[in-house]
């Protein structure tokens, strides 16, 4: 039997628990690209990296694409895409011409690294496909363009571990490190400066339940220096709460990329850091996380980030230019909706890079789309 065709948990045990131990699972880690490699995927996209093994079957109760209109719907839609994006964007526009063969989608380069609302104020463009949330310039440059906010809209899962591709976030600490988890009030009290999840400030490895040597220790932070999308990332999903967003201290290890994290924290049995999971090489052992209080930790592993059960699990969103109380064009509501379908996660497995969103993840987006 194939594996890559067994049920929805079968596949995924067998890697279950190995990110703890093995993060680097033997592979080189990545470097910083160079110009010539930026500049190549600009023209053509990044190159896709080698899939997983074993991957997800996509999620049965996600619904059906049922179209909302008849064959004849026409229209002309262009698009701008992340370079990780080029690839998987197209892929949609083709599934979705056998819906509706007269609307035509192009999504031509140039295909940033890291596009943003920036796109859509330019003009002459229906959709950005971008591989990071939003940032606060993104959207105070659209509001004070269009007089309301960029909606911004998840349609994939990010990866696993691939570089570049939106692996997952993971934190870690030395090996002889006994601590095991955290939380995201634990996160928030040792990594910010406005604690906006309530806890008090957290300096020692003792104030996270350490006792023996390790009680009096200080915690050696390293981190990279906003802005940056990892930075960002991690701000938003555990700094901040609700519209206050939170702030970082400003006495941790800041670094210009998250390349020298891992390092850095292998060679310190006091350092604590984070960095995607394509970063992360051997010499550290990875930490569970819980998100809301209450919530049991999860390990990074295969299955949990698949299953978006791990909280620092990534997304990819459409950005879209909607005003309030006002429907998107039909053709492009359309698109969106056959992305948040199962032909359009199916589109997602087939590709075989990305994660295919879970049904709830599409429903909430899904939601979104209706608006008030």
């Amino acid at each position: 039997m194939n594996p890559s065709t067994l049920p929805w948990r079968a596949p995924l045990v067998a890697l279950a628990g190995l990110a703890l131990v093995l993060p680097g699972f033997g592979r080189d880690l990545p470097t910083k690209p160079t110009h010539a490699q930026t500049e190549l995927w600009k023209e053509q996209g990044r190159d896709l990296p080698t899939p997983e093994l074993l991957q997800p079957e996509v999620d049965a109760s996600l619904p059906a694409f049922q179209p909302a209109h008849d064959r004849q719907l026409a229209g002309h839609l262009r698009g701008a895409a992340s370079d990780v994006l080029a690839d998987l964007t197209k892929r949609w526009a083709a599934e979705f011409r056998k819906f509706y063969p007269n609307v035509i989608i192009d999504v031509p380069p140039p295909y940033a690294g890291s596009l943003g609302a920036i796109e859509l104020i330019k003009g002459g463009i229906d959709f950005v496909a971008v591989s990071r949330e939003l940032k606060p310039t993104d959207v105070s440059g659209f509001r004070q363009r269009f007089g309301y906010d960029p909606t911004s809209l998840p349609i994939s899962g990010g990866t696993w571990r691939h570089f570049g591709f939106l692996d997952s976030v993971v934190f870690f600490v030395h090996p002889d490190n006994p601590l095991r988890q955290l939380s995201f009030t634990q996160l928030d009290a040792l990594l910010s400066s406005t604690r906006l999840r309530g806890g008090p400030p957290i300096t020692k490895w003792g104030q996270l339940g350490l006792t023996g040597e390790w009680a009096d220790q200080p915690i050696h932070v390293w981190a990279v220096k906003p802005w940056n999308g990892f930075e960002e990332f991690v701000r938003q999903r555990v700094l901040s709460v609700g519209p206050r967003r939170g702030e970082w201290r400003p006495d941790l290890n800041f670094v210009e990329t998250v390349f020298p994290v891992s390092p850095a924290v292998a060679a310190d049995r006091y350092a604590l850091g984070y960095a995607g999971l394509a970063y992360v090489g051997d010499g550290v052992k990875l930490l569970a996380l819980s998100g809301e209080a209450g919530a049991p930790a999860v390990l990074p592993d295969y299955e949990e980030v698949a299953r978006a059960a791990y909280p620092l699990s990534r997304l990819v969103y459409l950005n879209v230019n909607r005003a309030p109380g006002k429907r998107l064009n039909p053709a492009l509501e359309e698109f969106a909706r056959f992305i948040l379908s199962r032909e359009g996660q199916q589109v997602v497995r087939g590709q075989a890079i990305f994660l295919p969103l879970r049904s709830g993840q599409a429903a909430a987006s899904r939601a979104q789309l209706a608006g008030p």
